[in-house]
């Protein structure tokens, strides 16, 4: 097993996922941390939110909205100098919704190609016309 991040000596290094599509990549500035000096909670939160939308994006073919943050958790702090990689994948195809698994892993600005894992999440988001009404997922996207 690779060893620790610099910055996490505690913490062990973990491996990319390679079942699940990066979708979006962040450096969070000084700007974005809370009273701890930690990169705030919220922040990763909207991030996971816009990365989550991306793959739904392309099975909805049009306007969707998140419904539902079905499970969010937090497993380590997020450090001023981290660069995040959000990975995605499709749990679920509904009739009018798109369920998706994100999993967030951060490594150091300073110390490249070691990453552990921060943040994990599943989201739910619903297609919805242009009146904000859930609407049918198209059947070749929904397949």
């Amino acid at each position: 097993m690779p060893h620790p991040p610099e910055n996490r000596p505690n913490v062990p290094s973990a491996d990319l996922p390679t079942d699940k599509e990066l979708v979006l990549k962040v450096i969070p500035l000084p700007s974005d941390t809370n009273a701890n000096g930690d990169i705030f909670g919220g922040g990763v939160m909207a991030q996971v939110d816009l990365a989550g939308a991306v793959l739904p994006a392309r099975i909805a073919q049009g306007r969707m909205a998140t419904v539902a943050v079905n499970e969010f958790i937090f497993k380590q702090p997020v450090r001023v100098g981290d660069i995040l990689s959000f990975f995605g994948s499709i749990t679920r195809v509904g009739r009018t919704s798109v369920t998706v698994k994100i999993e967030v892993f951060a490594e150091s600005f300073r110390d490249q190609g070691r990453y552990i894992k921060v943040t994990e999440a599943l989201l739910t988001y619903v297609a919805i016309d242009d009146e904000g009404r859930p609407r049918v997922i198209p059947p070749r996207a929904a397949a």
